[in-house]
Order: C-alpha cells, then sequence, then structure tokens
C-alpha cells in the first residue's frame, strides 16, 4: 500500500488544483482551506514514505504499467523521501500563513488563481522529487516553473518584470536540461536514471555525454540561481508577494539542487566526477565565490527582501561547495543535504518575516527598521534567532552546517575554502547585525504606519495564522541544529552515508 504513497502525493496536489478552481466559483474563502488540507494529507503521506523508506529500503513504483527502462518509475530512497517531507512540511507553513498574508497583498479576484496556481507548484515540486525518469523530471520542472512565474506576477507593478526576466532565465534553464537529455538519449537510448547509471560508464570518455553534463548543471545553475546566474532572483524575491517569496525560496531553489545532486549521483555518479581531474574543485571554486559575492551584494541592500535574495544566493554556495567536496569527504555530502534542510527553514523564516513587517507596518526598507523590537517583539525575537541561525551561532542550523562543511575542507586540506566559510560568516554578521541594531538598539523616530499615523505597541501584533507558522519555524532554527549536532546515530544518517559511499570512488 505505502508503494502507492509516491504517485498519490502528486496525483492529489493536481486534482486539489482543479478542485480549487472549480470551489473558488461558489466560494472564493474555501480555496485558502482547501490548499491547507491538501498539503496536511500530504505530509501525512510522506511522512510513512520516509518511515518506509528508513526502515524497509527504497520504493520503487513503474507508472502504466510498463516496466522500466520502457516506462517511467518513481523511484524513492532516503535522500528524495528526506527532500519530499521538508518541501511539504514547509509548503504546509506557508499556506497557513498565505491565507491573511494573501488578503492583504492581493486583490480579492486573485485569490482563486493564486491557490490553484500555489497548488500546481507544489504538484510540480512533488514530481521533481520522486522521479525516476530524466524527462519527466522535465516535465515537473516545466509545471512548476510555470507556475512560479505566473505566481510571482500576480503581485503586479514591478513584479511583472521580475516574472518575465525569470521566464527568460528559466526558459533558457529548462532548455539546457532538455538538450542534456537528448543527448543522454542519442548515446544510450534511456531515460530511466537507474537504467542511465549502469550505462554511462563505458561511455565517460564519450563528448556528446561529457557535454550532457555541461548542460544539466548550467541549466540547474541557473534554476536554483547559483552566481553568476542568478539575475532573476533578487527582482523575483522582492517584489512577489510575501507567501510567494518565501515559499520560493525555501522550497523552489532547494529542489532544484536537489535534481542536480539526483543527476549527480544517481545518473552520471561521484566517479564521473573524479574521472576529470579538478572537476570537483571547480564546482568548489564557483560555490566559494558566489558565496562571498552573495553576502558582499547583500550587504549594499537597503531593501529587506533584496537582501535575504542575495544572501539566498550565497546560502546556495554553501550547498554547492558540498556537493563538489563530496567525492573525497563524505562531511561535504553531509554538509550539502543538511543545508538543504537548514536553509529551508531559516530562510522560509525571515521571509515570513519580512511578509509580516510589510503587512503590520508596511516596511520594505532596513533603514525604517527601529524600535521594531518594541512594536512587533514575538516576530523580531522569531527574526532574531533566524539571523542568528544564519551567522553560524551554535547550536543553529547554520552552524552544524558550517561544522560540517568545515571538517570536509579541512579533512581534504582544502584550506581556502575553511577560510571562505569564516570570512562569510563574518560577513553576514556585518549585515544581519545592522538589523538586529536597529530593531533593537536604534529607537529615533517612530515607525510610520502605512496611513501616515505613528506606530504604538502592538498587543496583537499579527493574526494567529502568520504568528503561529512563524513561532514554529524559528524554534526549528535550533530544534534542527541540535539534531544534525546529536544525530550521526539516527535511522536517517546511516541510509544517507550508503547513498553517498555506494558511487564514492
Amino acid at each position: 500500500m505505502i508503494e502507492q504513497f509516491p504517485v498519490l502525493v502528486v496525483a492529489v496536489s493536481l486534482i486539489s488544483a482543479y478542485t480549487i478552481l472549480l470551489a473558488g466559483w461558489l466560494n472564493r474563502k474555501s480555496c485558502c482551506f482547501i490548499s491547507i488540507a491538501t498539503v496536511a494529507l500530504q505530509l501525512i503521506l510522506a511522512s510513512f514514505i520516509l518511515y518506509h523508506v528508513l526502515t524497509h529500503g527504497t520504493i520503487h513504483y513503474p507508472l502504466g504499467g510498463w516496466a522500466p527502462p520502457w516506462g517511467i518509475e518513481y523511484v524513492v530512497d532516503a535522500l528524495n523521501a528526506y527532500v519530499l517531507f521538508i518541501l511539504l512540511f514547509a509548503s504546509l507553513l506557508v499556506a497557513i500563513y498565505s491565507w491573511r498574508s494573501v488578503e492583504k497583498e492581493l486583490p480579492a479576484k486573485k485569490t482563486v488563481s493564486f491557490y490553484v496556481l500555489f497548488q500546481l507548484l507544489i504538484t510540480g515540486l512533488c514530481g521533481i522529487t520522486v522521479t525516476g525518469d530524466m524527462f519527466n523530471l522535465y516535465v515537473f520542472l516545466e509545471i512548476s516553473s510555470l507556475a512560479a512565474y505566473a505566481l510571482i506576477a500576480t503581485a503586479g507593478g514591478r513584479a511583472l518584470k521580475a516574472s518575465y526576466n525569470y521566464v527568460i532565465m528559466g526558459s533558457i534553464g529548462a532548455c539546457f536540461y532538455l538538450l542534456g537529455v537528448g543527448f543522454l538519449y542519442a548515446v544510450t537510448g534511456s531515460l530511466n536514471m537507474g537504467d542511465l547509471m549502469l550505462l554511462l560508464p563505458p561511455l565517460y570518455g564519450n563528448r556528446v555525454v561529457q557535454a550532457a553534463f555541461v548542460f544539466f548543471v548550467i541549466g540547474m545553475s541557473i534554476k536554483m540561481a547559483l552566481f553568476p546566474l542568478h539575475l532573476w532572483q533578487p527582482d523575483a524575491y522582492t517584489y512577489a508577494p510575501s507567501a510567494v517569496s518565501a515559499f520560493i525560496a525555501a522550497t523552489m531553489s532547494h529542489i532544484s539542487v536537489y535534481a542536480l545532486i539526483r543527476v549527480i549521483l544517481s545518473v552520471f555518479t561521484l566517479d564521473f566526477v573524479m574521472s576529470y581531474v579538478g572537476m570537483d574543485v571547480a564546482i568548489c571554486w564557483v560555490a566559494a565565490i558566489g558565496i562571498i559575492a552573495g553576502s558582499v551584494l547583500a550587504i549594499a541592500q537597503t531593501n529587506f527582501k533584496r537582501m535575504l535574495a542575495y544572501s539566498s544566493i550565497s546560502q546556495i554556495g554553501y550547498i554547492m561547495l558540498g556537493v563538489g567536496l563530496a567525492p573525497t569527504s563524505i562531511w561535504g555530502f553531509f554538509g550539502a543535504v543538511a543545508h538543504i534542510l537548514n536553509h529551508t527553514i531559516m530562510k522560509a523564516c525571515l521571509f515570513l518575516v519580512a511578509g509580516a513587517f510589510i503587512y503590520k507596518a508596511g516596511l520594505h526598507d532596513i533603514r525604517d527598521f527601529r524600535g521594531l523590537g518594541r512594536r512587533m517583539p514575538y516576530t523580531s525575537a522569531a527574526f532574531t534567532i533566524a539571523a542568528l541561525a544564519m551567522i553560524g551561532v551554535p547550536p543553529t542550523t547554520g552552524f552544524a552546517t558550517k561544522l560540517f562543511l568545515m571538517i570536509a575542507t579541512l579533512e581534504t586540506s582544502s584550506y581556502a575554502f575553511a577560510g571562505v566559510l569564516l570570512l562569510n560568516s563574518l560577513l553576514e554578521l556585518v549585515y544581519f547585525g545592522r538589523l538586529i541594531e536597529r530593531i533593537y538598539f536604534l529607537h529615533g523616530e517612530p515607525v510610520p504606519e502605512p496611513d501616515g499615523g505613528v506606530a504604538e505597541a502592538d498587543e496583537h501584533e499579527l493574526p494567529h495564522s502568520m504568528l503561529i507558522p512563524i513561532f514554529i519555524i524559528a524554534s526549528l532554527c535550533i530544534i534542527a541544529g541540535i539534531f544534525w549536532l546529536t544525530s550521526l546515530g539516527t535511522p536517517l544518517i546511516e541510509p544517507l552515508s550508503n547513498l553517498c559511499a555506494g558511487v564514492m570512488p
């Protein structure tokens, strides 16, 4: 029975999108609750999938009665079961948060289309996570991308241009990925990931296979906004509705990273990476440059959401640094996998807080954050916890990531990358420290209200539907950090270790 859950996770979400569209004609307010109920059901299914994978092993589900490699197959192992659970947990919190946020930021007539697109985006991301077929992954990649383009555009104004730029860059990335799929199919005649992993080793020297790998890396780097292919991302995150910014920043970029990790591990394998001297080092250097560049650009920003957008570019570099270190140190793989969860938690919290500041006081510019600690104490406390996690203060999630990556750099004698990690922590201290200073220690003029009035202390700073998700995700910044620091004997670690060690040279 549980073997059928991967396809149900996708099918339930797709059916829900049509249900929301029909229900919206009768009662617009029902759309949010249908979406929340759907994502809650998907999260329950994902929980059973994760438990089954950890206790019984990988799930294989062929679709349409066609045995792989001829037909499409869903394959769920420890890595994508873990990613699927993270995706749906974050989706549920954002769906709850969006109820009041969307009411205020979008016209009522756009509510139905928003939740239809939101559910289609979740459908595409779930499909990317569970599929074991290269072309099927492309189909779901396009479903999620088209939904994301439209969701960003719902804010109107400058979001329309941001969405258009995303369409252009996203389409280029998708074309690169599709070219890679075509090249592999031309050489092997197969699209099944497991089958390709068996067919490719004798063809590692083939120029077509090598070109396919380059196309995959470039295509997915655009999708995940890896520096310097990030040009679409800052405007998209800045001008999208707050719930959309939080969701895309917390999930979509990480699913793109997962897709690239999946292609490297389950199609080409780390043997391919190691067969070309310097390829892993090149990945590390690109990631290291992105880490520093993202933080330097974040320091230069005055718009809060834009600062977080550049911070995300830096954080994606952490994951790719772990990927580059993985062939020579399993700690690099742990760092990359851990940061998929850690950055989801931290950045979701920060973007939800950004939405809360906009909802309550219409604040976008960090220079106007003076005295917010008194005005919005709970939200400000959540921001502070997430900011400290980003800096890497123990025992938060950010500290766990940096510890794993630091061990990997020392184990491989990559001292330059260890220096990058330390330098970036200082840069993060600069741009998050100045916000903490303004919120708690700079008072000056009272924070202005959107209507021109003066802000006073407010007993009920946010609706509960917005404040509770912020509290949950902020607490996880500490809980998840403690989990990683004490989890080397838990059931999740062993299958992840085996997944990496099974393809290490």
